[in-house]
């Protein structure tokens, strides 16, 4: 009995240790089988899954994983290669927007150098012109700057609490003279209640003045400005609208791009640093805010800017 007893034994043992070999040998067949399709999904640069039927739990968790990063991975190059088609596109923007000025400057300077009989007039106005683009190229490089220290992490708010009736009466006071001067209808709707948002005033005006001035430049067709200062229990919203040739769907979700300019406003007519949309997106998500764009061509073209409310001494969340 007892040699049947460990003959048994033997023989369980024996089925175990080739179990356990077998084991092995699939455990390094799948461990291989990955390793091998690792290495051709990296140098092939492919996008499919590692796909393989194993019943080792632990190694379903490994394939995940890799699967969960290959993901990323793909969505890491998606935006290496968005951020690199801005880039360029940028580069070639800002050029584009240097070059035209200081091409202007260049001109004047030459006719000063080379006509040496101009009247003191003529010279004052040409020194006047060269003065003015001068200006304009600093304008553009401070706000270049400006994006880069917003799009740093640098660049970092204040808040408090801000009454954005007298912002928003303020702020369209300051182009009184320019929409009177155009014939511009402008509608205005402040409430007598004041309102109140967790704000930063500084910024606030740089939003208004950018989508007002936007408003009046890509808009002024429809000779109409709309001001709106509404709110709700959670939120104040501040609208601006025209009545102007509007923006196309297919462009809505890229202005706020960084130097994402339509093609028009590579016209000289509407030049511009490309730069204000994206800047004014940046400092109303620095104040836990969005903005939203809807567009009617030649009906309403409505820029929404949403930002949490404060009342009664508190901060709507």
């Amino acid at each position: 009995m007892a040699i049947i007893a460990l003959s048994i034994l033997s023989i369980m043992l024996l089925v175990v240790v080739l179990y356990q070999y077998q084991a092995r040998l699939t455990l390094r067949r799948d461990i291989r089988y990955i390793a091998e399709k690792l290495h051709e999904i990296v140098d092939e640069h492919s996008t499919q899954k590692l796909l393989h039927q194993t019943d080792m739990q632990e190694l379903q968790h490994v394939l995940e994983g890799i699967n969960l990063m290959q993901e990323e991975y793909q969505r890491a190059s998606a935006e290496y290669a968005r951020t690199e088609i801005s880039m360029r596109r940028m580069l070639s923007n800002i050029s584009h927007d240097l070059r035209t000025p200081l091409t202007v400057i260049s001109g004047y300077v030459e006719m000063l150098m080379h006509r040496p009989d101009t009247s003191h007039e003529e010279r004052a106005a040409l020194l006047g012109k060269v003065t003015d683009k001068v200006r304009e190229v600093i304008g553009m490089i401070n706000t270049f700057f400006d994006l880069a220290k917003l799009e740093s992490g640098d660049h970092e708010l204040t808040l408090s609490r801000v009454q954005l009736n007298e912002v928003c009466r303020r702020n369209i006071l300051s182009f009184y003279d320019v929409l009177s001067d155009n014939g511009f209808q402008v509608d205005i709707n402040l409430p007598d209640e004041p309102i109140y948002s967790y704000a930063n005033e500084e910024a606030l005006d740089r939003i208004l003045n950018n989508l007002i001035s936007n408003a009046i430049q890509y808009g002024g067709e429809g000779l109409m400005l709309g001001l709106t200062l509404r709110a709700d229990n959670d939120a104040v919203y501040i609208d601006v609208h025209d009545r102007g040739k509007g923006i196309q769907e297919l462009h809505q979700d890229y202005i706020f791009e960084r130097l994402y300019t339509l093609e028009d406003s590579r016209n000289r007519k509407y030049q511009g640093s490309g730069l204000g949309l994206t800047i004014t997106k940046r400092l109303i998500e620095l104040m836990h805010g969005t903005i939203t764009v809807t567009s009617k061509p030649y009906e309403k073209t409505t820029f929404s800017v949403r930002l949490k409310r404060m009342t009664f001494g508190t901060f709507q969340t």
